[in-house]
This record gives C-alpha cells, sequence and structure tokens, in this order.
C-alpha cells in the first residue's frame, strides 16, 4: 500500500528557543513534516551553534543533531520592527515556542497574551526550568542541574562512588519529547474545538516522571542506590566482565533465567535456594554477581554472544557510539542517513516513526544562520522594499541570507 504524505504537513511552527528543549521538540514535528521557523539572533544565532569542539568547516555537528529540516530566519527581537514582523509571522502560525526564563517573553513582548493577541488559535509552548509558578520559578535551570534536582544523578554510578550524570543531556530530551507531545496534542484538541492553547512545561516537572522504579522503592518506605548497572527489582540484568570486555544479560522471569543457566553451564545456580525466585536473586545480587562471573570470564564476549543468541537469552555487548551508530542492524533498518544542500553532505539521525499510511523522516540539512530570511517574508507577502527596509534598520540579519 501507498505511504500518504507528512501527518504535519502545513503546520508551521515558530521557535525562538535555544540549544536543545525547544530545538529537539521542533525537530520531532518536522521529522513529521511541520514548517519549522528557527528565529535566530543577528550574527551569533542559536548558542548551540557555537557549542564544541568539534567543529566541521565552522559548523558544530552537535548544533546539526536537533536542527535538521529547519529554516532559519535573524530577528533582533529588540528592535520595534523585528517585533512587527515577527507578529506577522505569528499571525500565521500554528505553534509558537520558547524557552525563555519566566518574565523575559514578557519583556521582550512574545508572551502568550501578546501572541495570542495576533493569533487567538495558537499553541504557545512556554518552555522554562521550573514552570511559571513555584518558589523555584525565576531559578535558571540546565540539563545538569535537573539532573541533579530530578534525582537521576543520585541513582546514578557505582554504590561506592559519587553520583554521576547521565552521559547525555537526558533531561534536555525528555523535555523536548514532552513539549512535542503536548503540541501535537494540543493541535488535536484545535482540530475538535477551534481553539489554541497554552503549555505550561517544565523541566524538573518532564523529569520527575521518568524515575518509575525509583519512585516505586519510594513508594514502598524504600531509598533507592546507586547501583552501577545493576537493577533494584530485577536479576541478573546487568553488565558482567567477560574474557576481554563485557557484556549485558537481562533475564526478567524464570524461564529467560533458566536459559541463562543452562547456556552457561550452571544448572545449579537454578535449584540454590539463594537464587530460586527473582525476589531471591534481588536480595543476593552481590553472591549472585560473583558466582556468574566466575564463569563469564572464561570465554569472550562474542563468544557468550553467540552462545547466548543461540539459547535465546537476552544479551548484548556494551558499543562505543560509532558502533551504535553504524552496525548491520541500524543500516537495515535506515537509521542514519545524509542530507544534502548541493553544498554539504550532513550526516542525520533518522527518527524512529515508521508509519504504514503516512510518511515520515528529514528532507533537508540543518540551516545556516539566516539563510532563510528573504525567503520566509516573501512567503509572507513582504515586498523586496519592505524586506530591504527591516534590513537597513538592523531588524533582519543579513548573514547567508538567500537572494
Amino acid at each position: 500500500m501507498e505511504r500518504g504524505g507528512y501527518i504535519l504537513d502545513g503546520v508551521r511552527i515558530l521557535d525562538l528557543s535555544t540549544f536543545v528543549t525547544g530545538g529537539f521538540c521542533s525537530l520531532m514535528l518536522a521529522n513529521q513534516g511541520a514548517d519549522v521557523i528557527k528565529i535566530e539572533r543577528p550574527g551569533t544565532g542559536d548558542d548551540i551553534r557555537q557549542s564544541g569542539p568539534p567543529f566541521v568547516d565552522g559548523e558544530s555537528p552537535y548544533y546539526w543533531t536537533v536542527n535538521y529540516d529547519k529554516r532559519s530566519v535573524e530577528l533582533n527581537l529588540k528592535s520595534e520592527e523585528a517585533l512587527a514582523a515577527l507578529y506577522d509571522l505569528a499571525a500565521e502560525a500554528d505553534v509558537f515556542i520558547q524557552n525563555f526564563r519566566p518574565g523575559t517573553a514578557e519583556r521582550l513582548g512574545v508572551d502568550y497574551d501578546r501572541i495570542v493577541a495576533e493569533n487567538e488559535d495558537i499553541v504557545y509552548c512556554d518552555i522554562s526550568a521550573f514552570g511559571q509558578s513555584g518558589p523555584w520559578r525565576q531559578r535558571p535551570g540546565y540539563d545538569l542541574l535537573v539532573q541533579g534536582l530530578s534525582g537521576i544523578m543520585d541513582v546514578t554510578g557505582e554504590p561506592d562512588g559519587q553520583p554521576a550524570k547521565v552521559g547525555l543531556p537526558m533531561t534536555d530530551l525528555v523535555t523536548g519529547m514532552w513539549a512535542a507531545f503536548g503540541i501535537v496534542s494540543a493541535l488535536y484538541q484545535r482540530r475538535q474545538t477551534g481553539e489554541g492553547d497554552y503549555i505550561d512545561l517544565g523541566m524538573l516537572d518532564a523529569t520527575v516522571p521518568w524515575l518509575t522504579k525509583q519512585a516505586g522503592k519510594v513508594f514502598a518506605d524504600d531509598r533507592p542506590q546507586r547501583m552501577g548497572t545493576k537493577d533494584p527489582v530485577l536479576a541478573p540484568y546487568q553488565m558482567f566482565q567477560t574474557a576481554d570486555g563485557h557484556i549485558n544479560v537481562a533475564c526478567l522471569n524464570r524461564k529467560l533465567w533458566r536459559a541463562f543457566c543452562m547456556a552457561i553451564e550452571r544448572e545449579d545456580l537454578i535449584e540454590d535456594e539463594r537464587f530460586v525466585t527473582n525476589a531471591d536473586r534481588v536480595e543476593s545480587m552481590a553472591i549472585l554477581e560473583d558466582e556468574i562471573e566466575q564463569t563469564l570470564t572464561k570465554w569472550t564476549t562474542n563468544e557468550w554472544l553467540e552462545i547466548f543468541v543461540e539459547a535465546g537469552v537476552p544479551a548484548a555487548p556494551v558499543q562505543g557510539v560509532e558502533d551504535a551508530l553504524y552496525n548491520e542492524q541500524t543500516e537495515a533498518r535506515d537509521v542514519m542517513t545524509t542530507l544534502s544542500d548541493g553544498e554539504r553532505e550532513i550526516p542525520a539521525i533518522e527518527h524512529p516513526l515508521n508509519f504504514q499510511h503516512a510518511t515520515s523522516g528529514f528532507r533537508s540539512p540543518p540551516p545556516r544562520l539566516g539563510e532563510h530570511t528573504r525567503d520566509v517574508f516573501r512567503e509572507l507577502g513582504y515586498e523586496e522594499a519592505a524586506i530591504e527596509r527591516l534590513f537597513e534598520v538592523g531588524a533582519i540579519g543579513r548573514t547567508n541570507q538567500s537572494d
């Protein structure tokens, strides 16, 4: 059956956010066909453009990863002429995204009340560290801080080590996903009711629901602990050392536990009273780890992997990032792609939603700063003289402008 078009085709988004929270949100929406117009400061743009090293031909690859399929417009929001132009853009938009600290949008004249005055049907997503209410609302917040405040760092790392940050900007990405989910939900509601909406989203609020099993420990009057790769409620469900590296093993039920013991030729563990049930194994986790590792260190990771695959035991090696990106599975699933504009070949990680009846996927590389300024205002109906006037008064930037 032939696929249809992009689900969000025709949806226009104004993204005034910087770095990752709003950027990953609008990236997800662009992947589904939305027209994302990235509003940036003249001359410097989004701060993520300067994140590095490394840089490739002067561009930050980190910037690439959250900005495919967008169009860049340089607007000086401190200029009255630029604000008037932004209001014109907002009047024709479906979604407005910003991640300023509370109070900043009001000072700039881009808060919800001001934007909704131009477009009463707008879906406005207001992202901040702690939301628009509460005693922490004015505090700055970044991924590192939110990882610490949310409890993530307290349960990450080795038992006898210090709290550790997850090695990726987890809370930024989590918040971006919630924002995209909220925006799509609001667009669906607007289709039903004809009314737009305002979304107040805090990074800490967005992260806490992801605690799940650690929160379950608290609900049971227990205190979650740092456990390295071990799991608080399942065993064996962790990384083990092999003769030449490491392997992850996940036994979620008695059937898999038996299959694992048979595969490593340790049938004695099956009837050991210390390991009969999952609860027994969790209680005896340290002893269990020693017993298993004594066996697994006899063979290499690849040798064990071959044995476990044959036995149906869930197991996998610990890969480096390059191997995670480029392997036979990601190749078969077209996870990695390349986007070209005729001058640049930019690698991209495709998003995972594969619809049977709709198209999804990135179409263009991340924009150069201000690359689409002229195009966007031409589409809006601005005459060339009016666009030149905006350039002359410094309302819009000339960096990489299209002719």
